[in-house]
């Protein structure tokens, strides 16, 4: 992957439309998590510095094409004029003479993008309407580069294009990870179905040297080599496409690693009895809700013996103890490589970011992706084109 950088651009006395994520959380139209929009800051701060004139522009939910008053950016003002210090220009419907009429350090607020029935349909005149704003385009929403949308990769088809700050860094870290890794590269893959990561294990397997797959799905693989995993969650009808999976591992060289013992329950609940077992002795009527020591220890030992780590889902249901134990003490052991200097660790996905912050472990990884959606196709292998256009 190559892109161009605000480094290498000449932006004093330019505009500079700005594709971000602010997508932040709200109650009574109050932000109640304002870390998208302090993300942003150091790529607005940069620009300013080099005497751009800032256009913002970002979605707010899902409007569909449609003007939606409850979605509006407007609402995301206070937060963003808080974060940077200073006021911002809100402009329902940018023009670009209200826009030269501003002062050469203004930062401007464009209403949601997803008003407009053109935005996600990446229909050609709704970016040439975005490019005609500004002249440069800076991509700073790594998290909405896998949508082929008018501002994320239509405007950037006509205009002289880079990426900011955050998404260099988003960038940089994936290229580490993934891209050019230092070896052994261990994947942990978690969550509750296989059928949902297909793509992601396949592409996986011929890319890292070993790969740990946790949680739900990992029951799956175990049912796949003939375990006996009782009520446990389990897609049984996908037990062939695991052992497919298994083979194609093999073939690239690629270890697999499964549960050696599995800490088990007769009810889902927080606090509920558990006994830790070997995996081949899981009771026809409890069900399988964490990773146990053991296998814990293991994963020790496979981090220990690599350089890069990319993490995607927890290990068991972490979000009820004590069922969290497997994830916890495996992302501090990443955390403890990390910060010696022993390890690349890299981490995404919703649950995932969830379930490092739990362990305490999150601030000592190398990165901490927030973008979901677009981690996950980065994962599988697929072109995202908000980045592909940056090319």
């Amino acid at each position: 992957m190559t892109w161009k950088t605000i480094d290498d651009m000449a932006l004093a006395g330019k505009v500079v439309l700005t594709r971000v994520d602010i997508n932040v959380p709200m109650e009574a139209g109050v932000v109640t998590d304002a870390t998208r929009i302090e993300k942003i800051m150091p790529t607005v701060e940069d620009l300013l510095a080099r005497g751009a004139k800032v256009i913002l522009l970002a979605h707010f939910g899902r409007p569909k094409g449609k003007v939606v008053p409850e979605m509006s950016l407007r609402q995301v003002l206070p937060a963003l004029e808080t974060a940077l210090g200073r006021s911002v220009v809100f402009m329902e419907q940018p023009t670009r003479a209200a826009i030269d009429a501003l002062p050469q350090n203004a930062i401007v607020l464009a209403e949601n993008t997803r008003f407009a029935p053109g935005e996600e349909a990446n229909d050609p005149a709704m970016a040439a309407y975005l490019a005609g704003l500004g002249d440069y385009f800076c991509n700073d929403a790594f998290s909405a580069a896998h949508r082929a949308h008018a501002s994320t990769e239509g405007i950037a088809r006509l205009l002289p294009s880079f990426a900011g700050r955050l998404m260099a860094e988003e960038l940089a870290a994936l290229e580490a990870a993934l891209g050019k890794p230092e070896r052994p590269v261990v994947a942990v893959v978690g969550g509750a179905k296989v059928s949902t990561k297909l793509d992601l294990l396949g592409n996986l397997v011929t890319k890292v040297d070993h790969l740990v797959i946790g949680g739900g799905m990992a029951n799956t693989f175990l049912v796949a080599q003939g375990f006996e995993v009782g009520k446990s969650l389990a897609e049984r009808d996908m037990a062939a496409t695991a052992l497919d999976i298994f083979a194609k591992a093999k073939a690239a060289g690629c270890t697999i690693h499964l549960p050696v013992d599995v800490v088990v329950a007769w009810e889902f609940k927080a606090g509920a009895a558990n006994e830790t077992v070997e995996v081949a002795a899981c009771p026809s009527d409890a069900m399988i809700l964490d990773a146990g020591p053991n296998t814990v220890a293991e994963l020790s030992r496979v981090f220990e013996a690599c350089k890069t780590l990319i993490w995607n889902g927890p290990l068991g249901a972490f979000e009820i103890e004590p069922f969290n134990a497997a994830t916890n003490a495996a992302a501090k052991v990443a955390a403890d490589l990390t910060r010696a200097g022993k390890l690349v660790s890299v981490a995404g996905g919703g649950d995932t970011v969830a379930a490092l912050n739990q362990a305490g472990a999150a601030q000592d990884f190398t990165f901490i992706s927030t973008a979901g959606g677009a981690f996950l196709e980065w994962m599988e292998g697929k072109t995202l084109p908000g980045v592909a256009a940056l090319g």
